[in-house]
């Protein structure tokens, strides 16, 4: 059982359900949907990088096909994927996955004929990366979806019990290993280049830039530590019941989230009550609350 130092909650900036909350969604949809074109249409496209997804199934088409325009095609298998996720999932996919759905291809379109900044394709599957990767998670931050094989991800993940993010690596996957047969084994190399890129953008964005610091304290201490870290550091701490695993004794465990240039003062105090203390520090990727970020 965790007991808290105080009852006090953090309260979200814009409420939850709220109609401004349903405008900033609708507007990063639309912002981050206009950044994935720029990074399709910039550098994936012009280069022949299909790093998965229904884009990199229009960069195939394309590359087979010349004559054939990737934003109709993306349209084209779109639309009857969001159908079935709509008939198969439920009302989960409503408003905001159509939006992203319709949209993409929209941008693409509208931006095929802008200037291409580079022909090296390493440099178009990183650069492509991050903008394809900034993009999907401005439209993460807005609830929303931009359809395509996330779409059938889910589905197949409903129909056979498979973790979605297995579903994805196997659907994206697929269209890479399909571009080593349809250009060459080095443009799939490519493509899991920008593929790597754009996971790494979305999980810096999902998970926050402000990374923090999490310590558990085991001492014989515990009253003098907490004081200390209360009056001293002025963070919070929780206090957690645990029991050792050699001794079975009943004892506390502090837990205390600290920011990065915090943590020296943190060991620094914890040393000077009880230099025998066991204190265990890991990453804390984001932390919403009181302190620290509030929650969007």
């Amino acid at each position: 059982m965790a007991q808290g130092t105080h009852n006090r909650r953090s309260k979200t900036i814009l409420p939850i359900n709220g109609p401004v909350r349903h405008v900033m969604d609708t507007l990063f949809i639309i912002i981050g949907s206009f950044i994935i074109a720029l990074g399709f249409n910039l550098f994936f496209l012009p280069n022949g990088i299909a790093s998965g997804g229904v884009s990199g199934i229009s960069v195939l088409i394309e590359a087979l096909w010349p004559g054939f325009e990737p934003a109709y095609i993306q349209w084209g298998l779109n639309i009857p994927l969001f159908i079935v996720g709509f008939l198969l999932l439920g009302k989960n996919y409503g408003i905001r996955s159509l939006l992203g759905s319709v949209l993409l291809p929209l941008f693409v379109l509208m931006t095929k004929d802008w200037p291409i900044p580079t022909a090296n394709p390493l440099l178009a599957s990183i650069y492509g990366g991050i903008g394809v990767g900034l993009g999907i998670g401005l439209v993460y931050r807005g609830r929303g979806s931009t359809g395509g094989l996330t779409i059938m991800a889910q589905v197949i993940q409903k129909i056979t019990g498979l973790s979605f993010s297995l579903c994805v690596v196997i659907l994206d996957g697929t269209v890479i290993v399909l571009a080593a047969f349809v250009m060459s084994m080095e443009q799939a190399l490519y493509a899991l280049v920008g593929l790597y890129v754009t996971g790494k953008v979305i999980d810096a964005l999902e998970l926050g830039f402000n990374y923090a610091k999490v310590a558990y304290i085991i001492s014989d201490h515990i009253e003098p530590i907490s004081e200390a870290i209360l009056k001293d550091l002025d963070r919070g701490l929780t206090k957690l019941n645990g029991r050792g695993g050699y001794t079975g004794d009943d004892r506390t465990v502090l837990m205390v989230v600290v920011g990065q240039n915090e943590v020296t003062r943190l060991k620094t105090l914890v040393k000077s009550v009880d230099p025998g203390a066991f204190v265990v520090i890991s990453n804390a990727h984001e932390v919403l609350g009181e302190g620290f970020s509030r929650q969007v």
